[in-house]
């Protein structure tokens, strides 16, 4: 015979009305898109900023974001889905550590001739 997972939800159900809201957005420069800047309202928003800070700290873009896996369900997973999803250049930020005081990287923000 066919098996299934079995499905359990707890007993509390929430309106859409009176879930927090959250407001995010995602601020990226330069060709490679580089993340260099973060906002987010709402419940949780400490805790998400000091997970990205050191991401964005590490010089991570946007494709570096896209290619995390989401946590459902969070708010968090929003900045790693957030839209356009999948179509930035794969180029990875994360070359130069940013630690022991060493400085972070810079976004490209004009093309280099080749």
């Amino acid at each position: 015979g066919r098996r299934s997972a079995n499905l359990y939800y707890g007993p509390w159900q929430v309106e859409a009305d009176d879930k927090p809201k959250t407001a995010m957005k995602l601020i990226c420069a330069g060709e490679e898109e580089l993340v260099v800047g973060l906002h987010v309202i709402g419940m949780g928003a400490d805790e998400m900023l000091q997970g990205f800070g050191i991401a964005m700290k590490m010089g991570a873009t946007k494709a570096d974001f896209d290619s995390c896996v989401a946590i459902h369900p969070t708010a968090s997973e929003e900045f790693v889905t957030m839209f356009p999803w999948g179509l930035s250049k794969q180029d990875t930020g994360a070359k130069l550590s940013p630690l022991n005081g060493a400085t972070g990287p810079e976004p490209n923000l004009f093309k280099t001739p080749a």
